[in-house]
């Protein structure tokens, strides 16, 4: 009677255990953090920077970055050209995944925005938009060369989507999101976003 009672406890443990760990391991795969760190242009690899090269002249405060989130690692070349800031993104294959460029709400129609809006309200108590960038996927288009061409246009494409960087309350605190939002303004995900670390310098 005892050792099936012993027996019983440790089964009992384990379960618990078990439902546990699969709890904390689905909050970890729904937590998606990223971080940028400065890199010098040696450690940014070299096929990407091959692809990018031919359409950075003239451009200006031309910076190099690597990216880490919970899932992935991405490189990107920041810079400005004709008063725009653009960032273009690499995944650690060396395939381009999208050119985006900075941009104000005034900048996006008018229902699309409204849709953003009611997102964040029924999402967050309070928030504050600190960024928003126009986002155009390599995917979308032929070819680099017209993903380039779209995004350095500035064109307002059915394909593009609209990458906001909220600063919002949830469950009592602030913390700051990365939210992508579709040409019409409709969710299509969110990760947390940790602050950038530009302090140091990769090497």
């Amino acid at each position: 009677m005892i050792m099936k009672l012993i027996v019983l406890g440790i089964m009992k443990f384990s379960i618990i255990t078990l439902v546990a760990l699969v709890f904390c391991c689905s909050l970890n795969a729904q937590a998606k953090y990223e971080r940028e760190f400065r890199i010098k242009k040696s450690q940014f690899p070299q096929a990407s920077l091959a692809q990018a090269e031919p359409f950075l002249e003239g451009v200006r405060k031309l910076r190099y970055y690597k990216e880490i989130d919970s899932s992935k690692q991405t490189y990107e070349i920041k810079f400005k050209r004709n008063k725009l800031n653009y960032s273009v993104e690499f995944n650690d294959k060396d395939v381009l995944e999208d050119i985006e460029v900075g941009i104000s709400e005034v900048d996006i129609p008018k229902a699309s925005y409204q849709e953003m809006e009611a997102y964040l309200k029924e999402n967050f108590s309070k928030y504050k938009i600190r960024k928003i960038q126009q986002q155009y996927p390599r995917t979308a288009f032929s070819s680099t060369e017209e993903t380039f061409r779209n995004a350095f246009q500035n064109l307002m494409l059915p394909e593009i989507r609209y990458e906001l960087i909220v600063h919002a309350k949830t469950t009592g605190h602030y913390m700051d999101f990365e939210i992508l939002f579709d040409f019409e303004g409709k969710f299509l995900s969110q990760r947390k976003s940790l602050p950038p670390n530009y302090d140091h310098v990769l090497y």
